[in-house]
């Protein structure tokens, strides 16, 4: 085979493949489409092995019915591939074959799904990357360098540029069709769904953004900041072991205010309509899938079917593989999967005993002062755990990876829903096991002044933030969600435009060719390679998202609006990305997004869950409201004159006295102060728990209780409030079935006639557009 500048079409097709066709049946296709590219090295024409390779490749796949032709330049030789119409025609006549014999007879008719490029790049993609005879597959090829590499044509992309992938469009509706037309449904789909739930954002922003103002109308105001700011006399306990002087309440009075705008009344109000809202968000997303999916003719699609439909293209002795189940290999993949988890948690306490460590390395050193001490500590630990998150990412997707392999899923679908669900439970403790600890164990072990726990039996165990553990939880929130949003948003741009760019000026290096076909295959060549997880990388983001948005934002109600504005750059982000940077993702169909409903919903019980316990056990909520109807002034009717929470904070501090201290002449100031203040509930006697503290954490459990069923009660009123499928497509598929049954009457054998003319469809096509 010579490296020419341009070589004949080689055409071929085993008529006896295709049974429903004439053998000599002339392909009506003469636009010479192509529309996938096999690229190689032009020494490899040099290489007598590595030529006989392509050769032997690309006969199979004349034998197959595909059409293929060459072309070179100075260094790559690029192979165009197209499916002859006849394997498009046998793929249709597949996947609709009628029932019954008489009509099987006749030839199937032209589906309007062929007249896109996506059927004809699907089909080709999955022979390109099947088993040869030899037992070699593409990427086998590859590796072995007798190909370089594959990719998708972009072609007539020009209206997607114009309409959907540039940043002045950021606020307009997306065309979905048009996106399903060319990347096909699953990408289409993808953008559908961001785009409903980036639409949902807008009332779930709004509501968020008005519980964090409402904090700045009692910015001032609040009882519990007043008393602190004015708590000149209230001296606290000194913290860890390197503070060495007493410090009063008032000091912590800027920190009080702040985090009373996220920890007030409005927060268990917010935590219930999250609830509430992330059920009609699926539900309505549900909705508008089935009306989507009805409007491209896949309601009764079958995915395993399409599979089917696909091998036997490729080999039309292919036998379905049946499903098999091995419980050593389930046991074996649960036993990994557990000390996976188990490792991630462990980065959680390494987490822990860095803040220890590090605690102790800033107050021995002169770079904080002792009460930025804990903000410099939770800030640090935040961005080691965002470094954390991006490494385990790639090491959770590897072993993912590797338990699909070993269990050996029968499809293609199935592995990619195994692996859905096996590398989300692990990103999902990668990403929130920091945040569980910090929301409902950190400050709960520590002991108490004079008689601390220690790790190692050296260290003191951190405490929380001096306003409380909320601050904690918000500061840890706010950083791994805004570095994984903007950060992360800048990385997924940047890097495939800098790449991009750096291909293009390599190229210009080298000498353009004069075929106007050979510059576009060679444009496309200079794209970015489509990583096989592209889009399963974007699901995946959105789902964390997701989670950050509802698990734990009873405790940063500002993640929503966070969200939004991150979600309108990712659309147009991806948009672009997809157009203009990368080769053409390979169309694949689809009716739903997957297993990824699964996780929404799982996501969902989880938010209630979580939301229920940071406000029953990490917010000031449950003690404000127990002291302000039980110990306040107001525990036996309300005093207009007195606020009922006066007094709250002299209540909620335990008192330490100071000749309890091991060595009390090392802190400062001591021979003057006989007791000091500390959060906890514990008697001034004997320092064990007291009696309020057993009567907080039952009322705190109560609470908890209600809040999940009240909470998931909502969640299944609204679910069966809102059908999943709405009356009209129900009403549409109920007429298809209708009409298919009539004309089954008409047909040779049937029962009978018909009972008369079919009326008209009463539903109309529906804009797609989201």
């Amino acid at each position: 085979m010579q490296a020419e500048e341009s070589l004949q079409i080689l055409v071929g097709t085993d008529g006896d493949s295709f049974p429903l066709m004439e053998i000599n049946a002339v392909d009506n296709d003469t636009s010479e489409q192509w529309d996938y590219v096999l690229v190689a090295d032009r020494r490899t024409q040099r290489d007598p092995r590595q030529a006989y390779e392509q050769r032997r490749f690309l006969e199979e796949l004349k034998r197959k019915g595909f059409h293929y032709k060459m072309k070179a330049d100075h260094e790559k030789v690029f192979f165009g591939v197209r499916a002859d119409s006849r394997v498009l025609d046998r793929y249709h006549t597949l996947l609709v074959e009628p029932k019954d014999p008489a009509v099987r007879m006749q030839p199937a008719r032209p589906s309007p799904m062929l007249a896109t490029t996506s059927s004809r790049i699907r089909i080709v993609n999955f022979v390109l990357n099947s088993k040869t005879a030899a037992g070699d597959t593409l990427d086998d090829l590859v590796k072995n360098g007798v190909f370089e590499t594959r990719f998708a044509l972009h072609k007539g992309e020009d209206k997607l540029k114009k309409t959907w992938a540039q940043w002045r469009k950021m606020v307009q509706k997306q065309p979905i069709d048009d996106i399903r037309d060319y990347f096909g449904e699953k990408v289409a789909l993808y953008f559908a769904w961001l785009g409903w739930y980036t639409y949902m954002l807008v009332p779930a922003a709004l509501v968020g953004l008005a519980i964090f103002l409402s904090g700045f109308s009692l910015f001032n105001a609040s009882q519990i900041s007043r008393e602190i700011c004015e708590a000149h006399d209230i001296l606290l306990c000194p913290r860890g072991d390197h503070s060495r002087k007493y410090q009063q309440l008032s000091d912590t009075c800027v920190f009080a205010k702040l985090t009373h705008l996220f920890d007030n009344e409005g927060t268990v109000v917010f935590a219930i309509f999250m609830a509430l809202w992330a059920t009609v968000f699926l539900e309505i997303w549900k909705r508008q899938r089935a009306s989507v999916v009805l409007h491209w003719d896949l309601y009764g699609w079958d995915e395993d079917q399409e599979e089917m439909a696909l091998e036997l293209i490729n080999c039309p002795d292919y036998k379905p593989q049946p499903h098999q189940h091995s419980y050593l290999r389930s046991a074996a993949i649960l036993v990994v999967s557990l000390l996976m988890i188990c490792l991630l948690i462990g980065m959680a306490h390494a987490l822990v005993v860095y803040r220890v460590l590090a605690s102790a390395l800033f107050n021995s050193t002169l770079l904080f002062q002792e009460e930025q001490v804990t903000t410099a500590m939770v800030v640090t630990g935040a961005l080691i755990h965002y470094v954390a998150i991006v490494i385990m990412t790639k090491i959770n997707k590897y072993v993912a990876l590797k338990l699909c392999d070993f269990e050996k899923p029968r499809t293609f679908s199935e592995r990619e829903r195994k692996f859905t669900i096996r590398f989300f439970t692990l990103q999902f403790f990668a990403h929130f096991s920091s945040l569980i600890y910090i929301a409902f164990i950190l400050g709960r072990i520590n002991g108490h002044p004079g008689k601390s726990v220690r790790l190692a039996g050296m260290w003191r165990l951190e405490e929380c933030h001096l306003s409380g553990c909320m601050m904690d939880l918000f500061l840890q929130m706010a950083i791994i969600m805004g570095l994984k949003q903007t950060l992360s948003n800048c990385v997924e741009y940047l890097r495939p435009w800098l790449a991009h760019k750096c291909r293009l000026v390599r190229a210009k290096l080298r000498h353009a060719s004069e075929d106007p076909e050979l510059r576009d295959w060679q444009r496309n060549y200079l794209l970015n390679p489509v990583n096989p997880f592209s889009l399963f990388d974007e699901f995946m983001e959105m789902m964390i998202q997701y989670g950050f948005t509802t698990i734990f934002v009873a405790a940063f109600p500002l993640a929503p609006l966070l969200a939004l504005f991150s979600n309108l750059v990712e659309i147009r982000l991806d948009a672009i990305k997809m157009v203009r940077l990368q080769q053409r993702l390979v169309p694949r169909k689809a009716k739903d997004i997957g297993t990824w409903l699964q996780v929404l919903e799982i996501i969902g019980v989880l938010a209630v869950i979580a939301n229920g316990m940071v406000i029953a056990f990490t917010s000031e909520f449950i003690p404000r409201v127990v002291y302000k109807y039980h110990y306040g002034p107001c525990r036996h009717g309300a005093n207009p004159g007195v606020d009922c929470l006066t007094g709250y904070i002299n209540h909620s501090l335990s008192v330490f006295h100071t000749k309890d201290f091991q060595d009390p002449i090392r802190i400062e100031g001591s021979e003057n102060v006989t007791a000091c203040r500390y959060r906890d509930y514990r008697n001034d006697k004997d320092y064990n728990l007291s009696e309020q503290f057993w009567v907080l954490l039952a009322i705190r459990l109560v609470f908890l209780i209600l809040f999940e069923h009240v909470a998931l009660c909502i969640k299944l009123i609204a679910a069966w409030f809102v059908p999943d499928v709405p009356q009209s497509v129900k009403n549409e598929v109920l007429e298809k079935k209708y009409q298919a049954l009539w004309y089954g009457r008409q047909r040779p054998g049937g029962v009978g006639p018909g009972p008369g003319p079919i009326p008209a469809s009463r539903s109309s096509p529906k804009s797609t557009d989201v």
